[in-house]
């Protein structure tokens, strides 16, 4: 951030470079997204996973036990890494171009890309990292803004998984 306060933005030719590396950024991250949705398909690893997902903080509702396969599950979160990657983009879209911020281009250019490659999905389909320890699916929710208001982990020791199958809510398969 300090750094990014030295840099000439008033240059067009310093501008018009963090930019393009803004751009090439997110390209970079669209494409290895692009290529692990490939290596989800071609393993179409339909191997059973059940846990159960916390209600919703501040509700009244039951958690919900989920029955699903690893190639769903996968290519659920790697839907979650699309959409989180867009909504970054449009962000710094109206940050950038409606309220005229520079200095947040060339931090949003390096912060997505490297959260990019410490991503598990990224590990596990892109590196070849076995999906054992902290890559075994279910993967923990990331530490960050959001996550205190999702209502808990979710759990995949049997008796949660059998007490929400019980409870009626959940339990369906997802495809």
């Amino acid at each position: 951030m300090q750094a990014s306060k030295k840099i000439p933005f008033e240059d067009p030719m310093v501008l018009n470079g963090v930019r393009a590396l803004y751009v090439v950024s997110n390209l970079i991250i669209a494409g290895i997204y692009l290529y692990i949705q490939q290596q989800i398909n071609r393993k179409r690893d339909m191997t059973v996973i059940k846990y159960v997902e916390p209600a919703p903080m501040g509700s009244a509702e039951e958690p919900k036990a989920v029955t699903t396969t690893v190639h769903a599950y996968d290519l659920q979160q790697l839907r979650a890494l699309f959409k989180s990657q867009l909504m970054g983009v449009g962000m710094m879209g109206v940050m950038h171009l409606y309220f005229k911020y520079t200095n947040p281009l060339l931090i949003q250019s390096i912060i997505p890309l490297k959260g990019a490659f410490e991503g598990n999905l990224v590990k596990v389909h892109l590196f070849g990292q076995p999906a054992v320890g902290e890559l075994k699916r279910p993967w923990k929710a990331a530490a960050g803004l959001m996550s205190g208001l999702s209502g808990g982990d979710i759990k995949i020791d049997k008796k949660s998984i059998e007490t929400a199958e019980r409870s009626g809510r959940g339990g369906a398969k997802e495809e």
